[in-house]
């Protein structure tokens, strides 16, 4: 027998109040909060299937008010960034008539497209459905679940913010947000309640999972280590560190008598010739130097970079005078 699609009751203009977290706890907390990304990617696009998709002035839509992304991947906006320029939107966003402020609307998942768009100054697809606070929650955590690789530690903020808003006290709701069960939400909790400016110096690293956090918790708990890292963050700079290294960092700090080495943001820029008919995207880390060619000619021009390897790497060693 098929699975019961949890967004069903978003598809009707009048829900009854609280009947998706209500369907959610009878016919998922009691076995499983879900059971394959595969099967939610597929609920989210079922949210907008069959849905009038009309055009919108981005500068119109004002942001989710929960927050599920602690920072942005610089490089993989830049990506979104160029192939919607290439390709057009392909998906369209889903927004919401905004509660408070009438003629306006509020992003409910697809904020990453939304900030694309307008960087590009184009009109953004949408799906306006009139939805409340609820449903906007758990419709936005299961999309971002489901397609924006959110990290443990994003989700388990994300969680945190709704027992803010006062979800904690129906935590079906939080956990049919985010598609998990009841032991994982407590534990999310206990990890997002760690002391705020540790959270705060690690940011969104995205490699750690659960137990890995739940690791880290467990450290600071003595409040004399809590001191000593407090300690150790105060004249340490983090800066241009990416979240795992700040994430690893802390550990060595808890657990080393010195902190190990760590890796720090690569440089990235572009290049693009007047006439447009090749682009490359640069990557530099400090120990290794990518560039990626785009775009008509870049075939023909990378090949034409291989062949001449030899001759342009001569230049280099006589122009730095190692040759």
């Amino acid at each position: 027998m098929a699975r019961k699609n949890p967004f069903a009751n978003l598809m009707n203009e009048a829900p009854p109040e609280n009947s998706i977290a209500l369907d959610y706890t009878v016919k998922g907390a009691s076995r499983s909060i879900m059971s394959t990304i595969d099967e939610l990617a597929e609920r989210a696009d079922k949210l907008l299937e069959g849905e009038t998709v009309i055009e919108l002035d981005p500068d119109a839509i004002d942001a989710s008010f929960v927050r599920d992304r602690i920072e942005d991947d610089p490089q993989a906006f830049d990506e979104l960034v160029a192939a919607i320029r290439e390709h057009g939107q392909n998906s369209p966003i889903l927004v919401r008539p905004h509660p408070q402020d009438a003629g306006r609307y509020m992003a409910v998942f697809g904020h990453r497209r939304l900030r694309a768009l307008k960087a590009l100054g184009r009109k953004v697809r949408a799906v306006v459905k009139a939805i409340d606070d609820r449903q906007h929650v758990i419709a936005q955590g299961q999309e971002n679940s489901a397609r924006a690789d959110l990290s443990f530690i994003e989700k388990a903020m994300f969680a945190r913010q709704l027992g803010a808003l006062n979800y904690d006290a129906d935590s079906a709701t939080v956990m049919a947000a985010l598609s998990i069960d009841r032991a994982t939400l407590s534990k999310m909790l206990s990890v997002a309640n760690m002391p705020e400016d540790v959270l705060s110096a690690i940011g969104g690293a995205r490699s750690p999972g659960r137990d890995r956090w739940y690791e880290l918790k467990q450290l600071i708990e003595k409040p004399k280590t809590l001191e000593a890292l407090r300690e150790t963050l105060a004249k340490t700079d983090l800066s241009g560190l990416n979240g795992d290294a700040r994430f690893a960092f802390v550990i060595d700090a808890l657990t080393r008598k010195k902190p190990q080495g760590y890796l720090r943001e690569p440089k990235l820029s572009k290049w693009r010739p007047r006439d447009g008919a090749v682009s490359a995207s640069i990557r530099n880390d400090g120990k290794s130097y990518t560039l990626a060619l785009k775009a008509k000619d870049a075939v023909e021009f990378g090949e034409f970079l291989a062949d001449s390897l030899d001759e342009l790497y001569a230049r280099y060693r006589k122009q730095m005078n190692k040759g």
